[in-house]
């Protein structure tokens, strides 16, 4: 799978609330880290799929749309950062949710994910459905 392909996928993933097609993406033995969400990381595909069901399954809003901002190549050909901005709809309330993802890419696989996401913007989601932020 392409850079390309895969970081599409990715937003699919997020359109979808599909934790299966995400974790699809991923080698067996990647990492998953939240710098600034206060989350632990996934470690391993399997803790991918657990932790996204576990974070999408129950939470009633929906990404309308994943905005791809820019997709930029590193001197290393394995990595890529992917700015993005993702509409999410909570009942009838609209939120903007900025997010930045920095993927080491081989073999078609990822291997690694740094998900920086805007934590003000979660913080909305999380109180617009209810959960504690």
């Amino acid at each position: 799978m392409s850079i390309d392909e895969i970081v599409t996928g990715y937003h699919e993933a997020m359109l979808h609330k599909s934790a299966d097609e995400l974790a699809d993406l991923y080698a067996v033995d990647a990492l998953h880290e939240f710098p600034f969400g206060g989350l632990p990381p996934f470690k391993g595909r399997e803790e991918v799929r657990a932790g996204y069901h576990a974070m999408w399954d129950p939470a009633p809003f929906r990404a309308e749309e994943v905005r791809l901002e820019a997709l930029r190549r590193t001197q290393d050909p394995e990595v890529v950062v992917v700015e993005q901005t993702t509409f999410v709809k909570v009942g009838d309330q609209s939120i903007t949710v900025p997010g930045l993802l920095v993927l080491r890419i081989r073999d078609g696989q990822i291997i690694h994910t740094r998900d920086y996401m805007d934590t003000s913007a979660i913080t909305q989601v999380r109180h617009a459905t209810g959960l504690p932020a």
